[in-house]
This record gives structure tokens, sequence and C-alpha cells, in this order.
């Protein structure tokens, strides 16, 4: 069995070199347009910076995924075609895709190209995972954050489709490609935009005390004293003020997954790769993370009866986190 693959995320060139740098096996990025998830102001790449991107990687002998995992709509759909094609007359290793019919059209169009299943598809199941195989031919998917390692080790006995999971970085609570929340407040969808709480919207503004305000719209998602630390500014992150006027977040703490200490279940229940979030994150992020998790997984294949976390990587996963909190999100129980 091959070792399993780090896939770090790349908002930017010197990103995308920080993670090479770093020990990463492929990096993930977008073009910047609405046909990636991560569709922020500044963020992804120009043909430029792709064509400098791509000479680096194969100078390293690395790989590239491109992102291209968003929903077109019924007047938009030759945008997301255009973009398969730009990926496949790059080179990219993989092309990462969720719309079924994006999906049929590069299937039909580039039946060679090598197809990654999304998250924003939120497939979860071994059924729904050997569909897409059977009619699309995708080589590998990206769960979504939803399921337990023996939920995972179940659903890899029973395709062989290659299975990556999220191992660092931001946590959604919602079904990936199925949440509206930020849609609702702005307007703008973050499965069609390709962004979650976009940047036009979210205000950040002094308070009184010395702290801040901060607004996505019209509705005030988080009120922070001067010591406190911004979660990223969507819905789900909010923190809200109850009946009772104090506040809460309702949804969810803000928080950041960890896997370090089950990387070895990880591996042996035949996960195929560990992808880092965070293409919208610093260059230091993703050089920090990448590395972390590169001698996690080398000191796993090293000795995987004496794997063990080691407080320097925690110290230095923990430090970047929303809220400094970790969790294992659903992988030991839901």
């Amino acid at each position: 069995m091959k070792r399993a693959e780090i896939i770090a995320p790349a908002g930017n060139l010197a990103s995308l070199k920080a993670a090479i740098e770093a020990g990463a096996d492929a990096v993930y990025l977008g073009f910047n347009d609405s046909t990636n998830a991560r569709n922020f102001e500044g963020l992804n790449f120009t043909k430029t910076e792709l064509e400098k991107s791509v000479k680096f990687v194969r100078d390293k002998k690395k790989q590239f995924f491109v992102a291209i995992n968003t929903f077109p709509q019924a007047d938009t759909y030759k945008q997301w075609y255009e973009a398969v094609d730009r990926a496949v007359g790059l080179g990219a290793d993989a092309i990462i895709l969720a719309n079924l019919g994006i999906l049929k059209y590069a299937a039909d169009r580039h039946p060679n190209a090598n197809l990654h299943l999304s998250t924003q598809a939120s497939a979860s199941n071994y059924e729904s995972i050997n569909f897409y195989k059977k009619n699309f031919g995708i080589r590998r998917v990206v769960l979504p954050r939803v399921l337990t390692v023996a939920e995972i080790k179940e659903l890899i006995a029973h395709t062989d489709v290659e299975i990556e999971v999220f191992a660092l970085g931001g946590l959604c609570i919602n079904i990936e490609g199925r949440c509206y929340l930020s849609s609702f407040v702005t307007g703008a969808s973050t499965n069609t935009e390709g962004a979650c709480s976009p940047s036009r919207h979210v205000r950040f503004e002094s308070s009184e005390n010395g702290g801040m305000n901060i607004s996505l719209g019209n509705a005030l998602l988080n009120k922070l004293d001067a010591t406190e630390k911004s979660p990223y500014p969507t819905c789900c992150k909010g923190r809200y003020i109850r009946p009772d006027g104090e506040t809460a977040y309702a949804f969810e703490d803000p928080e950041s997954l960890n896997v370090l200490p089950i990387v070895p279940q990880l591996i042996e229940a035949g996960v195929s790769a560990f992808k880092i979030e965070g293409r919208q994150r610093t260059k230091t992020y993703v050089r920090d993370m990448t590395s972390v998790l590169r001698q996690a997984i080398d000191s796993y294949y090293a000795a995987p009866s004496r794997y063990s976390v080691k407080d320097e990587w925690r110290n230095a996963t923990v430090s970047t986190f929303e809220g400094t909190s970790e969790t294992l999100g659903s992988y030991l129980r839901k």
C-alpha cells in the first residue's frame, strides 16, 4: 500500500512555495473566479501566477490539483467548462469537481483526466462514491467532515476509489455544499459564488471598550473585547445575544480540526491522503501546518507502534487555530 499523501492549500504563489518546501506531496489551488469554493478578493491565481506556480511545482517534482468545485447556474455553466479545459491545458495532476453537469463534461471531453470528487459534493457513503466512479470515472473523493474513523474504514472496504480526509484547519459544522446560512444574510450564495461570508459583506468596527464589532451584512456576528481573538466571520461561528442579554455561540465555539492524535487510525483505516484546510490563510500557516503533518506522518511510517504526538507539533497547530481550541470533529464520535 502506498504511503498516505499530504495535500496542502495554496491561495497564492507564496503559500504554494511554502507548502511544497515544507513537505507537501501536492497543493490544491483555484482560479481567481467563482469556479472555486474559496473565491475571495486577492486570492487564487492569475494566468501569469499559474505559469510560475506550475514551473515551481514541476521543478520540485510535486503535484498540483485544481479545485473547480462550485455550482454553475443555467447562464454561467460555460465558464466552468472553460475552467476544466484550462486545468487540463495546464497539466493539472487532478481536477477537483462537485457539480454533476461539470463532472459529465469533464469525463466526456477529457476521458484521461484524473477527476477527484470535492467535499462540496457531500458524498458520504460508498454507494454514492461508486455511483460517481461508474458514471464519471472519479479516482478519489474528498470526504465531508461528518464520518467516524470506523465509518470511513467500512466505506473503504466497499470501494476502490481513493479516500482523502481533512486533517488540520477550519471545521465546517454543516454538510459541505449544502450550507445556505451566508446566502440568507448576504444574498451571495457560497455554493455558486464560492465565498462563505464574502469579504465585501464583512465589516469590522472598533468599539468603545477598545474591542471590535464584526458584522456580516446587517447581522452582528460578534462583539469582541480588546483581549479576544477574532474568529472567521461566518454565521455559524457567530456569538449572538440571547433573550437574557448574555452572549453565546449559537452553533459552535470557534475551534479547528486536529487529527494528529489519530493519524495511525486513519492510515490503518486505508485513507490515501490528508488534506489541510485553509487556502485563505497565510503562508506561515500553510508552512507550519504542512511541516507538522509531514513530521507526524513520517513518524508513523518510521515506527507505527511508537507513534505519539510531540509537544512541538501540538503547540504549532494550536497557536494557529480559531479560538486556540482543537477538536477531532466527528472522527471518534458524533
